[in-house]
């Protein structure tokens, strides 16, 4: 099967801008193309790990990727799906976030020898001249046109400063760049970058008098059509210090039945009727494909004996088996506790599986929180150290989630 139709095959490719020309372009040529990576954070999250595979499966087929992480552009924050400007960032916590991203991808994209390039956009942005820049490049922007894209009409209501109006324009100044210095005729992007693609798509074609084309992925949605990668402690992160293995391994053993196979498609490199294989079935039955589907994230992220670890680690909590080893762990001393001990809300405060108190107690009431295989009945209930025997304690929350605390 081709590239193209795999892409397509695994549900992958949500718009196009001239399909026949695109598939034409991946199928039977090698092409440059590019991937932008905000560096608002010092991790990737998996919000971004649909663009690295997609990066790494156009590499497999012989194609050279560049990974453009927007030190420029991070600078100003791209207002695409945000309600209120996002916060500013200095250069030196781009640089350090950037820094971080490059190693992140390592695992799956190759960037030896040439076959993948590493490009920062504050190279060319940070020094231009605004005049040239808008005589250059703004001429070729429509107002109308920008404020009809979705990216600006969310903002709209809440107030869209003339300051963020101008990520569209560097996004596809950023194109046209990367076209004149690599002969880059591709702009890959998530669906919500639609818009800023066409832009520099439409640059490219003004500007140097050729075509470029732009492509975009399907998002990762839950069966809300909410993004996926958000928990109750926040965002599911690459990094395994903000987001454990174990940790990591669970979100996607855990997730809906709606979401198994897309994910399978989107995120590993099963081959696509294994996949259907997999997923032919209900209920309990798909327990099967969401274990094969966290092995097979974990593996590609953290490496195979850290999935071999998590999934062991699940294996033995699920199946009633006592293996604490590679359960996300905590730890509070002696200082911790008043008068010896400690109440359960606080706890549960204390080690984030809960945003609050109060989100405590409604789960304790419902009957949510177990501490050392004994359901907690009491919101006013407390611990001491002889609840922590060798020095741990294992709590449970809901069906699933699992964490041990350290008393020091």
């Amino acid at each position: 099967m081709k590239i193209y139709e795999e892409l397509k095959e695994r549900g992958l490719i949500a718009q196009v801008t001239d399909e026949d020309a695109v598939r034409d372009l991946l199928d039977n040529h090698k092409c440059t193309f590019y991937i932008g990576f905000d560096p608002t954070a010092d991790s990737l999250h998996v919000g971004s790990f649909v663009t690295i595979m997609t990066m790494s499966r156009l590499q497999k087929a012989g194609h050279t990727p560049i990974a453009l992480f927007g030190g420029g552009t991070g600078m100003i924050g791209d207002p695409t799906g945000k309600t209120d400007m996002r916060k500013m960032l200095t250069r030196e916590e781009i640089d350090h976030n950037v820094e971080c991203f490059r190693k992140q991808m390592a695992p799956l994209v190759d960037f030896s020898d040439g076959k993948a390039i590493m490009e920062n956009n504050a190279d060319w942005l940070l020094n231009l001249n605004y005049i040239q820049f808008l005589r250059d490049v703004g001429v070729h922007f429509s107002v109308n046109r920008m404020l009809a894209a979705e990216c600006y009409k969310q903002r709209m209501e809440r107030g869209l400063t003339f300051f963020e109006m101008n990520y569209m324009i560097m996004q596809g100044y950023d194109f046209l760049e990367l076209n004149r210095r690599h002969g880059c005729t591709l702009e890959v992007g998530g669906d919500d970058q639609w818009s800023n693609i066409l832009g520099g798509v439409n640059l490219i074609r003004c500007k140097e008098n050729k075509p470029a084309y732009g492509m975009t992925l399907g998002l990762l949605t839950n069966s809300e059509g909410k993004k996926m990668g958000k928990t109750e402690k926040g965002a599911v992160w690459l990094d395994p210090t903000k987001t454990s293995p174990f940790e990591f391994y669970q979100y996607w053993r855990n997730i809906g039945d709606a979401e198994v196979q897309r994910c399978l498609m989107f995120l590993t490199f099963l081959p696509v009727e294994e996949i259907r294989e997999l997923t032919n079935c209900e209920g309990s039955a798909l327990n099967k494909a969401k274990e094969v589907l966290a092995y097979e994230v974990t593996k590609l992220i953290h490496g195979e004996a850290e999935a071999d670890k998590a999934r062991e680690g699940a294996r033995a909590l699920f199946g009633g088996g006592t293996d604490t080893a590679n359960m996300p762990t905590s730890t509070i001393t002696a200082a911790d506790l008043t008068g010896g001990s400690i109440g359960v809300l606080d706890l549960l405060a204390k080690v984030k599986l809960v945003p609050s108190k109060s989100e405590g107690r409604r789960l304790v009431q419902q009957g949510g929180v177990s501490v050392n295989g004994n359901q907690v009945t009491d919101a006013a209930a407390v611990l001491t150290a002889a609840d922590f025997p060798d020095g741990a304690a294992v709590i449970k929350k809901g069906k699933k989630v699992y964490h041990k605390v350290l008393l020091k």
